[in-house]
């Protein structure tokens, strides 16, 4: 387990979580861009995968790797990367079907009343001048085309950071949506530490945007792919954040995460199996009744030869 650092990104600073032949999973760093297509953007994750595995870039592709899913520039977290179409297809089904489970660490603003909640927003892109870069929520000046989404939200911590009240939260989005997580919080006016977009640029102060990619589940076959990174919103890290009060433990709440996605998984698989058995009985019915329908039709052809033979 690496230790995290509140330095700047850089070329050789690319954690690694994760390696198989078909996946890499980066813990990616909250001052880094994914990728670009501007020559002048040095830093991205594709160069720093470039510079740790060259032998692993695919000439066919235009950054080289394959990467599965997206993380915004200021978060930091779980990213996977695919090594080849196969894998880069397999996981894209999974995220396609919204079967993978991904929990984000963050530490809001003020102090968050429901302890649990469904945050149910549905988000567009701001038309408004000067925010066109933004998404916003139905309902507000310059909002096309919303589309439903909705986050599970649940309290871990109440403190202090910096000296002003927080609360670290587990956010579980259930749709994908760009920016999602960071304007369902600025809805409920609880917007991310750090945010300096969805603070229209006053939350200027932190070093870094307070939003965590922690754990990220894509259930590929036959292993699915399962990775918890560290979590980088504690006093050992970040010495401006201070724990006042704790309401449930990150560990036993990612379990339970994790525990009720594996029943959903056997339930939809017993369902799947029943299906299959129904098909299988109803199928094996209708050939015995094509049997007794040939059986009965020979039956009586021969009935009527007998008869015709009488006459």
């Amino acid at each position: 387990m690496h230790i995290m650092s509140t330095e700047a990104a850089s070329l050789d600073n690319l954690q690694v979580v994760s390696q198989s032949d078909d996946y890499i999973v980066v813990d990616k760093h909250w001052d880094i861009r994914i990728d670009s297509k501007m020559w002048y953007e040095k830093l991205t994750v594709q160069a720093q995968l470039r510079q740790h595995f060259p032998e692993l870039a695919d000439p066919n592709t235009y950054y080289g790797f394959r990467f599965c899913h997206q993380l915004d520039f200021s978060t930091s977290g779980a990213l996977c990367v695919a090594l080849n179409k196969a894998a880069a297809g397999q996981a894209y089904r999974c995220f396609k079907d919204r079967t993978v489970t991904k929990l984000y660490i963050a530490l809001l603003r003020g102090w968050v009343q429901g302890e649990v909640q469904t945050l149910d927003f549905s988000i567009g892109k701001n038309s408004s001048e000067g925010k066109t870069h933004m998404m916003c929520i139905e309902g507000t000046e310059g909002c096309e085309n919303p589309k439903p989404c909705l986050t599970e939200l649940t309290v871990l911590q109440f403190g202090l950071y910096d000296g002003e009240p927080v609360t670290k939260v587990l956010l579980k989005p259930l749709t994908g949506r760009t920016h999602q997580l960071r304007v369902h919080c600025s809805a409920i006016a609880h917007p991310i530490v750090g945010d300096f977009t969805y603070s229209l640029g006053t939350d200027d102060a932190p070093y870094r945007m307070m939003l965590h990619a922690y754990l990220l589940r894509i259930p590929l076959e036959p292993q699915p792919l399962l990775v918890i990174t560290e979590d980088p919103f504690t006093p050992t890290v970040d010495t401006k954040w201070h724990p006042e009060r704790s309401v449930r433990a990150l560990e036993d709440t990612v379990a339970a995460v994790l525990e009720c996605k594996l029943e959903e998984e056997r339930k939809q698989k017993d369902e799947k199996r029943h299906d299959l058995e129904e098909k299988y009985r109803k199928c094996t019915m209708r050939k015995q009744k094509e049997e007794e329908v040939r059986e009965q039709t020979h039956q009586c052809q021969e009935w009527l030869s007998e008869w015709g033979g009488d006459v």
